[in-house]
């Protein structure tokens, strides 16, 4: 049977409440007994959509990230806003970052982004039935698309330029798809 290592929380302070997180610090009880201090960010969820083109190209975009000061490639995704259902946001960013838009989306799976310390969930789609339209990005979004191989992609993986967790989650999902098609 399998011990019990539920925390109760005691005590929350709001530290800060912004547009799209809020952080507090809980006073938890341990299962032992002792109380100990937990630093959470909270963040409504997001989702990353995998899109390969019909010549077997993934959509990426190219955007400065300011937490990293640097511009890096990665999936287009976005955050849910309040009572917005996953797929609709995974259409709506689709096609603001990238101008394409999905016949389909398909849910391939939703994780935590870092559970350490933040309750963000990420839902990743994947994109069929592509079509080529016009980007809209938000007005404070500057992004690029760029559409690379799987080769291409794996190669990014490995010079750096592809460095976030849901990107490389992706490609390596792409890969394995790719490796059972065969």
């Amino acid at each position: 049977m399998l011990k019990d290592f539920t925390e109760k929380t005691i005590a929350t302070e709001m530290v800060f409440k912004g547009k799209i997180i809020q952080v507090q610090v809980d006073q938890v009880k341990l299962p032992n007994g002792k109380v100990a201090l937990r630093e959470l960010v909270k963040h409504p969820g997001a989702v990353g959509i995998m899109a390969i083109t019909p010549e077997r190209k993934l959509v990426l975009v190219r955007q400065f990230r300011k937490p990293l000061e640097k511009t890096i490639f990665e999936l287009p995704a976005g955050k849910l806003e309040e009572g917005e259902d996953p797929i609709s946001c995974a259409q709506r960013e689709l096609e603001e970052e990238t101008g394409y838009q999905a016949e389909t989306l398909k849910h391939v799976v939703s994780f935590y982004t870092s559970p350490g310390f933040a309750n963000e969930i990420l839902h990743l789609y994947q994109a069929e039935g592509l079509k080529k339209g016009q980007m809209k990005p938000d007005q404070d979004e500057f992004v690029e698309r760029v559409e690379w191989s799987l080769d291409e992609c794996l190669a990014r993986i490995a010079s750096g330029d592809i460095c976030d967790a849901k990107t490389i989650a992706a490609i390596y999902l792409w890969q394995v798809q790719e490796m059972k098609a065969q």
